[in-house]
Parts: C-alpha cells; structure tokens; sequence
C-alpha cells in the first residue's frame, strides 16, 4: 500500500510519520513529500531513510491514503488532485472542516461519516477533514454522554501547549528558558513564565478562530446545530498536550457513578479520577501518548443537570496525528 505524508518535515508530519510505524505501517511505502525546500532531504522511518518528494510527485505516484499536515492553503491546492487519481485524503488543517460536503471525524465517534462518504464517491476517494485538537478531546472525552443524556450547552476552557503553534513556539520557548532572546517570535508576547488568552485569530465578535473551532466542529461532530457552545483559549508554556475545563449541561438528569462509568468505558479514554490520593489530568501525563485523560468530575451545584470535568491530551498526537491514522485503519477495516 502506498501512503502519502504531505507536510512530512514538520513537527505534525514527523508525529504521523512516527505513529504510521507504532501502528503496523512500518513495511508499506511511505511516500514523504513536502514544499520545494525540503525536497531531497531525508528522514527517518522505521529504521528506514527516506527521501523528501514533491507534492507533485507524490500526486503521481497515486498512493491509495494521504495524509496531510501542511496547512490550509497546501490542502486547498492540492487535496482536490489527490482526490482525482483516486486518493482518499485525510487533512488536519482548518481547510475542509466546516464543509458541510466534507466528514469531520472523530474515528471513536463517527467514522461512519466518512464511510457514507466514500460510498456515494465516484472514484472511491474523499477528503476527509481531522478536527482541530483542542475539538477531538473534549468531544471524545463527553462522546459517551452525549449518546446517553444529550448536550444542551457546553462551556470550555482551555490550557493550549504552545507546540499547538508549530516548533517555531516550541524553539522561542526554549531559548526564553535560556535566558536568550529567540531568533524568531512565535507569539507577540513572551511565552516562559506566561500565558495568553489568545489562539488563532481574533474575529469582529471578539472571539478567536480556535474559539469558533470548538463551536463549529462539536457541532458538526455530534450532527446537533443545538447545542450552545461557548469557549475561551487560552495558550500556556506547557509542550506535553492541551487541557480543558468543560461544564457540561445535559438535558436530563444523571447518577455522577453512571457518568463516570460511561467515561470509563469510551474507547481511547482513561478515567483518572480519585482528588483524594491526588489522581488527576495532567499534560506531563498525556505527553507521548495517544488517550485523552479525564478527571475532576463533579456535579455543578449551580445549574440543574450540569457537571465539570478536566481533559487532558497530546494535542500532537491524537490531537492530530494519531487521529488522522487511525481514521485510516478504520477505512482499511472497512475496505
């Protein structure tokens, strides 16, 4: 089988590069391709050397799945031609997610999206779009109470790791750390000893574009334009993963032991829950892995049929990579 990595040399690319081999890939050709500058450069897989191709060779070389992590414009120009000789594309930009034409997946939640999708396609390839990080984890992490009690309104804040930015946060980061001025400024503002409402872009209502995401995307996840959704995001000098503050109002009723069970039981969740040996979400615990944590679940005593919970995950893993490859093998299962 024949996967594209597009966007292979950056800090997302490299991640699914390094979960195509955890997860079973490691001896099928893997097609790394990337912009004009890191064409001819080599990288690492599975104890392999491969060579940095084009877009445009990688497009000729019709593999069956690409997986995209190179930004919108990339997935805009160039999803559409893997789609023509027969790729299914898997992007995790903002280029394809509000599209009501286009699946935005969680795999635990709702791959039968993206396989209603292909059954209707001409050719048997699709784009299909991966959430935003900060969206995958909170909806992964409230998916089982969905099903069960349904979502009147959610209300989230969130922790951000500065590597939600791109290693160039990652590198001002580390120098500020240093005690050095960093040769490129991610963020207008210092990061070390600091932390910043603000990610993405700020919109006329004075909400940011990852606050918009939150709403959007949940919405179109769980297929309820009902549900109201308010977020504030706020970034954090922290690299191992993004947290969450999420109150969470059902539209009935629940038995707080019932909820933690349902929490427990969702696919790629860990419940780690118990204030009293001090057992709660952290990054520095979610970092390398691919579960979303969960914790600190509490009844809210101010709203009827309300709780709060605490979520935790790699925001570069299945935030972002690991989704998009598991979304893959759920395709190939299905295949």
């Amino acid at each position: 089988m024949k996967i594209a990595v597009v966007g292979a040399t950056g800090l997302v690319g490299r991640e699914m590069l390094t979960v195509l081999a955890e997860r079973g890939f490691a001896n099928e050709e893997i097609i790394p391709a990337a912009s004009e500058r890191s064409v001819g450069k080599e990288i690492d897989f599975a104890g392999r050397r491969l060579t940095v191709v084009s877009v445009d060779d990688a497009i000729a070389a019709c593999p069956r799945y690409a997986i995209f992590s190179a930004g919108a414009s990339a997935s805009r120009q160039y999803a559409p031609r893997f789609v023509s000789v027969g790729t299914t594309v898997i992007d995790n930009s903002s280029a394809w997610r509000k599209d009501p034409q286009i699946p935005l997946v969680v795999p635990e939640i709702n791959i039968s999206a993206a396989t209603a999708a292909l059954t209707q396609s001409h050719n048997n390839a699709i784009i299909i779009a991966n959430p935003n990080c900060s969206t995958i984890q909170m909806v992964l992490a409230i998916s089982a109470l969905e099903r069960e009690y349904g979502i009147r309104r959610l209300v989230i804040s969130t922790y951000q790791s500065i590597t939600g930015t791109g290693i160039k946060a990652v590198r001002q980061l580390e120098a500020e750390e240093r005690g050095e001025t960093p040769a490129e400024q991610a963020y207008p503002y210092p990061i070390h000893r600091n932390l910043f409402p603000h990610g993405g872009d700020f919109l006329p209502d004075g909400y940011t574009t990852e606050e918009q995401k939150l709403v959007d995307e949940t919405r179109k996840i769980f297929a309820d334009p009902s549900i109201a959704i308010t977020a504030t995001v706020v970034r954090v000098p922290v690299v191992g993963g993004h947290s969450e503050a999420v109150n969470v109002e059902l539209l009935k009723d629940f038995d707080l032991d019932h909820v933690r069970r349902l929490i427990a039981d969702t696919p790629g969740v860990i419940l780690y829950d118990d204030p009293a040996t001090n057992r709660y979400p952290m990054p520095i615990l979610s970092h390398h892995r691919d579960e979303v944590w969960v914790g600190r679940i509490r009844r809210d005593p101010s709203q009827p049929n309300s709780l709060n919970l605490w979520v935790c995950a790699d925001n570069i893993r299945k935030g972002a990579a690991t989704n998009a490859v598991q979304i893959m093998q759920e395709l190939i299962k299905r295949s």
